[in-house]
């Protein structure tokens, strides 16, 4: 571990805007409760207020039973968009990949910034993807010790796809969503319709703001790395590179655990790709004919073909089944936040639209009315953006907190006549900046790097405070080139 003389120099070296950062952090750690807790607080707010408007108690009861499982089917597509972006990471292939990659940097800050790029672009097929890959790729480079590559950095960097890119991509939860009817809630479908991903994350100005998020990152992320002496190893951190956390070794690449050879008749289809070959066959079959029958980007919009592409694509990197499964056993615990807090999200939803008070209104049309009287057509992207942003710290989840907003946010966009698209891209490129210091979701990368929140989140500070003029300044200025038209229903 690090001496305290040197790590006092460390904190020093980084800056005021870093120690703040450290102390929100470690306040945080201390002070902020479980996000299920913050998503029970926030029902409970729902219930009370929906009380306050004169709606019959039994009636928010209902609400709250009728809501519960109304998003099973998208609660189930969202924990396997973080199982499959696992499983393709930790792929033998991927770990092949990874060491090339690794071996390409030649400055530590180099490194920091290679880091930052691949983990933002990766962010935009599959976030879950982007920081298991980006982190394996970092504990690569942490072993060429001439690089001598500050390891807190790196792993800020790793972390950016979940900063900065992930909600502008395919994953988003926000525009998979309202590109889905299927899992729409039926009160948002009834204002909000179906939004294509040509209308959302396929804009021009979506892919524009994207492009400027990933260049400003990565310079930011080379610019404020340490270097020299002033950088701090993962040897000087006490962190072991050949754990379990760690990728392959290089000599082992390609040998996965479903290549040892079976030992009983019963686990011969375990250890042999016959099954593989005969799935991911099926699999290309079906794709195949989606693709060919309609447009390839409505196809990849439909949530449960992008699941079964990375699926089949994280078998067949795999190859045998029973590397496969070792690998979704290890995913598994990462989707465990999406399938016991979503059930909430769902009773708030409906609870919002489905509850009436005494005025016959429901609460979503009360914030809504005041969100449309508090802004303009022009200022709507902005005032959104920061009442997202704010939220967004207490309820960190892209497409639960996208449920309980929408129904108010889209009645809002279409009282003003707001570009109903670009509504749902404000709400994303807002809903990425509170996860820059939020720990929620950087455990699964900093189980992968054998770190804490407060070793990174220094330097994504220095990101955020970069971002957040930035992002609300592109939200204002691109929404003015965007029109209104009414929703789409199915």
């Amino acid at each position: 571990m690090m001496s305290t003389e040197r790590a006092r120099e460390t904190a020093e070296a980084q800056g005021a805007m870093a120690r703040l950062a450290l102390g929100f952090t470690a306040w945080a750690e201390r002070w902020f409760p479980d996000s299920y807790v913050f998503a029970a607080v926030a029902l409970v707010a729902v219930a009370v207020g929906a009380l306050v408007m004169g709606a019959p108690p039994l009636a928010v009861a209902k609400g709250f039973g009728d809501g519960f499982w109304s998003l099973i089917p998208f609660t189930m597509q969202m924990a396997f968009v973080a199982l499959t972006g696992y499983v393709v990471a930790s792929s033998p292939p991927a770990g092949r990949l990874i060491a090339r990659l690794a071996a390409v940097p030649r400055t530590g800050r180099g490194a920091i910034a290679a880091v930052a790029t691949i983990s933002m672009l990766a962010s935009l097929l599959n976030w879950g993807l982007s920081l298991v890959f980006s982190g394996l790729l970092v504990r690569a480079l942490a072993r060429r010790a001439e690089l001598r590559m500050d390891y807190r950095a790196a792993g800020a960097a790793a972390y950016l796809g979940l900063g900065a890119t992930w909600a502008l991509g395919i994953s988003s939860s926000a525009a998979q969503l309202q590109a889905n009817p299927a899992s729409l809630p039926k009160p948002l479908l009834q204002i909000s319709g179906v939004i294509p991903f040509t209308e959302t994350i396929f804009l021009w100005q979506s892919m524009l703001m994207a492009v400027v998020l990933v260049v400003v990152s990565t310079a930011i992320a080379w610019m404020s790395a340490p270097a020299g002496e002033k950088a701090v190893t993962a040897e000087e951190m006490g962190v072991a590179l050949e754990g379990a956390g760690s990728a392959l070794p290089r000599e082992k690449l390609g040998q996965a655990a479903g290549e040892v050879q079976a030992k009983r008749p019963g686990e011969w289809l375990e250890h042999s790709p016959v099954l593989t070959v005969l799935l991911v066959l099926m699999a290309v079959g079906w794709l195949g004919q989606e693709m060919s029958r309609q447009n390839p980007i409505v196809a990849i919009s439909n949530l449960n073909t992008y699941n079964l592409a990375f699926l089949m694509l994280g078998l067949l990197l795999h190859w045998r089944p029973r590397s496969f499964l070792d690998a979704v056993a290890k995913a598994v615990p990462a989707t465990g936040g999406v399938l016991i807090q979503f059930p909430l999200y769902g009773a708030i939803a409906t609870m919002m639209t489905a509850t009436k008070g005494a005025d016959g209104h429901a609460l979503s049309d009360r914030i809504a009315q005041l969100f449309v009287g508090l802004s303009t057509a022009e200022s709507f992207p902005l005032l959104m953006g920061v009442y997202s942003a704010v939220l967004g710290f207490f309820i960190p989840s892209g497409g639960g907190k996208w449920i309980i907003e929408a129904p108010y946010v889209m009645q809002a966009a279409n009282d003003l006549q707001v570009h109903l698209g670009w509504a749902v891209q404000v709400y994303n490129a807002a809903e990425a900046l509170p996860n820059l210091v939020n720990p929620f979701w950087m455990l699964p990368l900093l189980g992968v790097l054998s770190l804490k929140a407060r070793d990174i989140v220094g330097f994504s500070f220095l990101q955020l405070l970069v971002h957040a003029p930035l992002v609300l300044f592109m939200l204002w200025a691109l929404g003015q080139t965007l029109g209104y038209t009414p929703p789409v229903m199915p």
